[in-house]
């Protein structure tokens, strides 16, 4: 029974760990799915000139299991079945909060001017996703693997104070 419990220990320690992991890898996926679906935007925008929903829509499936949703809660928004706030990305919860905003606002841009200025706008999210992205990736480097090594450790010394 004993070492029964000391290896539950050792699992739950090293599961913390790798829930952390997946949150810092989450967060680096989603802003380089952010900056893809942007650039996207814009070459559709410009040369396709469909509608933003067809555009939305017709995104690849690769892209759209990246953002978590977000593209469900934006079509949600322009057919008027929801609405476009803070709570409608509650599945976000890896996102720091400025980021949250920051992705409402690159959202209610989103069909808002005339082509170029659209195109412009959408280059200057795509720039600070950019950013932010490039911030993901180094603490995803930094505290990504941290986390598993961390709770590896800290699972081998419950296992070494039970023993």
């Amino acid at each position: 029974m004993r070492y029964f419990i000391i290896v539950v220990l050792f699992g739950l320690c090293t599961l913390i760990g790798y829930y952390f992991f997946c949150k810092y890898n989450k967060r680096k996926r989603l802003f380089s799915a952010l900056i893809l679906l942007g650039e996207k935007l814009t070459v559709d925008i410009n040369f396709s000139r469909e509608k933003l929903k067809t555009l939305i829509e017709g995104l690849d499936q690769g892209i759209k299991r990246q953002l978590y949703g977000i593209d469900n809660v934006f079509l949600d928004y322009l057919d008027k079945r929801g609405e476009l706030s803070i709570n409608s990305l509650k599945k976000l919860d890896f996102v720091k909060q400025d980021e949250k905003e920051f992705i409402l606002l690159f959202l209610k841009a989103l069909g808002r001017s005339d082509v170029d200025n659209q195109t412009k706008e959408i280059q200057s999210f795509v720039k600070r996703f950019s950013e932010i992205a490039e911030r993901c990736k180094a603490e995803y480097k930094k505290y990504g693997s941290m986390s598993i090594k961390l709770g590896i450790v800290g699972g081998l010394f419950i296992v070494v104070l039970l023993i």
